[in-house]
Order: structure tokens, then C-alpha cells, then sequence
């Protein structure tokens, strides 16, 4: 189990037992105006990503408590690996997506070897536009994805 300790926060796979305190942040109406609500069985196919790959989101815990979700995560339908984060409300403005965003890259270029890893948002989520522009990730393109047709891209090369 990969387990990052950032400044602030304990980043470590989800387990069955987060499953309840993980889908309430998920379904929290404040979080789904900017992800889908999660589709049955994440967790467990968090957990299948992370033996077939060595990454998938992390659980994101401050102070022992869950607080949301980020990391890595291999989108099939674009042949690429995403950066992304998903936070409790609470959690919002202090500067935790970021935090989370720069390990997560780092894991994804240092440890794992990826050449590309990139960050979709709506278009009108500023916040997590300025998260990717903190980091470090270039405006490149529009997009459709999983139901939205127009999703802002961002990315940076491992180079």
C-alpha cells in the first residue's frame, strides 16, 4: 500500500471501511456540482487500479479524518493519466488540493515514469483551474467527457 505524507496531510488507498465516510464527501451537494457522484463500487476499483498500476486516488486524511480524495487515475477513454482531487466543502481554500496535486504529480513523474499526466475541470470551476495553474499544468484544449461536453484540459510533461 503506497502511503505520501505531505506537510498537512496522510494521502493512503481507501479501504471498505472508508466507504460510508468517503461517499458522503462524494454525494455532498456542494462537490457534485463539480464530479460526478461516484458509480457503485469505487473503492474496490480504486483498489484494482492500484495493484494493475501502482496508482489510483488516495484517500486524503488531515488529522486522521477523511476530507476527500486525490491522486492519479488512468482515464481509458483519453489513454492517459489524470491528476485530480475532490474535497469536503470544509476543506475548501486552504490550499489541500494543491498539496495534494504536487505530491501527486511528483509520485507520477518521480516514482512511477509517466510522460503526461493531466487535469479536466468545467469551465467555470476556477478554483480547480487555478489549482492546475499552481502546479504547474498549460490550458491546451476543450473536451468531451462522460457526459459534458465542454471540459477544460490542462496538462505538463514529465520533460
Amino acid at each position: 500500500m503506497t502511503i505520501l505524507m505531505t506537510e498537512r496531510l496522510a494521502l493512503r488507498p481507501l479501504l471498505p471501511d472508508d466507504a460510508e465516510a468517503y461517499l458522503a464527501i462524494r454525494h455532498h451537494p456542494e462537490v457534485v456540482k463539480w464530479v460526478p457522484k461516484p458509480l457503485p463500487g469505487v473503492i474496490e476499483r480504486f483498489a484494482v487500479s492500484w495493484e494493475e498500476r501502482r496508482y489510483a486516488p488516495w484517500g486524503v486524511f488531515e488529522g486522521g479524518r477523511l476530507i476527500g480524495h486525490g491522486g492519479l487515475n488512468y482515464v481509458p477513454e483519453f489513454g492517459e493519466t489524470e491528476v485530480l482531487w475532490a474535497l469536503h466543502p470544509d476543506a475548501w481554500g486552504k490550499g489541500y488540493a494543491t498539496e495534494v496535486a504536487r505530491a501527486s504529480l511528483d509520485y507520477g513523474f518521480e516514482t512511477l515514469g509517466l510522460g503526461l499526466i493531466f487535469a479536466i475541470a468545467l469551465p467555470d470551476n476556477v478554483a480547480s483551474q487555478a489549482v492546475m495553474k499552481r502546479i504547474g499544468l498549460t490550458y491546451r484544449k476543450r473536451v468531451a467527457y462522460r457526459g459534458f461536453k465542454d471540459i477544460v484540459w490542462y496538462d505538463k510533461s514529465r520533460d
